[in-house]
């Protein structure tokens, strides 16, 4: 299986974002969610509507890992996912499919990497691109890696960086740049 990749340009983010929202609420929600949480697609397929309706935090327990975890939705997902649960019974699956069965890996991965392919989107593209995006703009934005460690479970600081696709380019470019 080859490495995904995640999407480092703010710009491909919005082209994705404006052609989802041009074409499914559904798959708009996935792509945000997605690149907002950090969750593995395995994750954000589980939710269901009472996961999300209402709720201030989204609280699993991992499928991979079986640990707990907790984070707080965001500004900009909270009314999306209220919208998107409006009128919808508690018990539904978050994602359904057009069959309304739950969504599956294999319809995800289509979304994410045909989105990708229509804006041109070049490079190893799947559905663990959204968790990999997550993790290289939450580095980019914040610098703790440490932190972004716990919220990926990853035993080392350096497995993070190489898991999020800090190239050694960048790492020489902080170098460079850190005088004291």
């Amino acid at each position: 299986m080859a490495t995904v990749e995640p999407i480092r340009s703010k710009k491909d983010i919005k082209k994705i974002e404006q052609l989802l929202a041009n074409q499914n609420e559904r798959d708009l929600l996935l792509f945000i969610l997605g690149i907002n949480c950090g969750l593995r697609i395995s994750d954000i397929l589980s939710l269901n509507i009472e996961d999300i309706k209402n709720k201030n935090y989204i609280q699993i327990t991992e499928k991979k890992t079986g640990k707990y975890k907790k984070f707080p939705i965001n500004s900009k997902l909270k009314p999306m996912l209220n919208k998107f649960a409006k009128g919808r019974s508690v018990n539904e699956p978050l994602f359904k499919s057009k069959f309304n069965n739950r969504l599956d890996r294999t319809a995800a991965y289509r979304i994410i990497h045909n989105a990708c392919k229509q804006i041109k989107l070049e490079g190893n593209i799947g559905t663990h691109t959204l968790r990999k995006t997550f993790g290289y703009h939450h580095y980019k934005m914040f610098k703790d890696v440490v932190v972004l460690q716990k919220i990926f479970n990853h035993s080392t600081p350096q497995i993070t960086m190489r898991y999020i696709g800090i190239e050694q380019d960048e790492i020489d470019k902080m170098y460079y740049n850190f005088i004291l």
